[in-house]
């Protein structure tokens, strides 16, 4: 099968598998988890579409357990070697990945699990929130700690890479705001509201600052390598997913805090919810036409497949429902249609990457700690054994 003899035929032995896995693969189950949730908001929904998003996010629950049990036995077993990330440039930032791609998971309860599973699906996924939001809080203040104390970086080989432990923060807010209406206790649903506006804040404004800085880098740098040519479409990541967390979060606002005594608020929430989500959708759709124009420059020379590719599929996506959701809630069927379009193009960059993925992740080449890597070609150049060529 695809010309080898063996599974993993790139390595030695399938143990590497371990040794080598990194937490960009998590990115699998952002981009998988989003299709299905794409799918379940088309504006032509179908019964059929429904059933295919529920296969989609079941089988997305199952490559999330399995990219965790292989993250997890890495550290278990080597150790030493999953320690360096935290010294790399660009590793660490994808430990954002796992938060935001459980995230998923738990909208995917809401939308999927309480046809199949009934009150027991919205009990399961306030407690994987909780797990995802202490995930993404902690993941979002140790990977920046690390960025300023440990790691080397400069303007220069900036990338939209670096968005990625920050927007796991609002990826939660959005995720609660889903949550939220279907709590029983009203306080609780309330507090939850508040919880997740807290963590949009924890998220939005700093990823603004980010992308401020990418635009000066891209400016004077001109464009990254081509083997990071896809990190502009991360840019996508924080304004789709911010402008979705304060629709979602404003559309429940005046019920939720409604029942708390709280009217008031609520329809100022309900209004800031609707503008602001608006105006960062804004400027979210020059992000998408600036990176769109970006890969058809980098097609010219090549495009060569990394699993980086998958930032085609998670920004996009979490756009795509804003889009979604603002036809929904201003009944601008401008804001429908796009988002019906950007479901297809979805569809296809899934198809593309997932396909690519497959065959590499069966050759075994995609399996590959760029921090192991850097050390052994480091050892060919000094003749010293790799782990003291690490060090140094």
């Amino acid at each position: 099968m695809f010309g080898i003899s063996r599974p993993f035929a790139h390595h030695d032995h399938p143990s590497e598998i371990v040794r080598q896995f990194t937490p960009n693969w998590f990115t699998v189950t952002m981009g998988t988890g989003v299709l299905a949730l794409a799918l379940n908001q088309f504006p032509l929904a179908q019964p059929a579409l429904h059933r295919l998003g529920a296969i989609i996010w079941q089988a997305n629950i199952g490559l999330f357990t399995l990219c965790t049990v292989l993250y997890v036995a890495r550290w278990i077993f080597y150790p030493h070697s999953a320690v360096k990330i935290f010294s790399h440039p660009v590793m660490p930032m994808f430990l954002g990945a796992i938060p935001m791609g459980l995230a998923t998971i738990v909208n995917g309860f809401l939308a999927f699990g309480i046809g199949a599973y009934g009150a027991q699906a919205i009990a399961i996924a306030q407690a994987l929130w909780w797990v995802d939001a202490g995930l993404a809080a902690g993941i979002g203040l140790l990977v920046p700690y690390m960025m300023f104390t440990r790691q080397e970086h400069s303007i220069e080989n900036m990338t939209a890479v670096w968005l990625l432990p920050i927007v796991a923060c609002e990826v939660t807010s959005a995720s609660g705001g889903l949550l939220a209406p279907h709590l029983a206790d009203h306080i609780a649903a309330a507090h939850l509201l508040f919880t997740c506006y807290l963590f949009w804040a924890l998220s939005v404004p700093l990823a603004m600052g980010i992308l401020v800085i990418l635009f000066l880098r891209l400016v004077l740098h001109k464009l990254p390598r081509r083997d990071m040519a896809v990190s502009t479409w991360l840019a996508l990541g924080p304004l789709g997913t911010g402008a979705l967390a304060l629709l979602v979060l404003g559309h429940d606002a005046p019920s939720i805090l409604g029942a708390v005594g709280m009217a008031d608020i609520g329809t100022v929430a309900q209004g800031i919810g609707l503008i602001g989500g608006l105006v960062i959708w804004g400027y979210g759709a020059w992000w998408l036409v600036m990176a769109v124009a970006i890969t058809f420059s980098y097609l010219r020379e090549g495009l060569p497949f990394n699993m980086g590719w998958w930032g085609f599929t998670f920004p996009l996506g979490v756009f795509t429902l804003a889009t979604l959701s603002l036809g929904g809630q201003t009944g601008m069927s401008f804001f429908t249609v796009l988002g019906a379009v950007l479901v297809v193009a979805l569809v296809g960059f899934w198809l593309i990457v997932a396909t690519q993925t497959f065959i590499g992740a069966y050759k075994g080449h995609l399996f590959a700690a760029p921090c192991l890597n850097s050390a052994s070609r480091l050892s060919k150049e000094t003749g010293l054994p790799a782990a003291t060529a690490s060090a140094r």
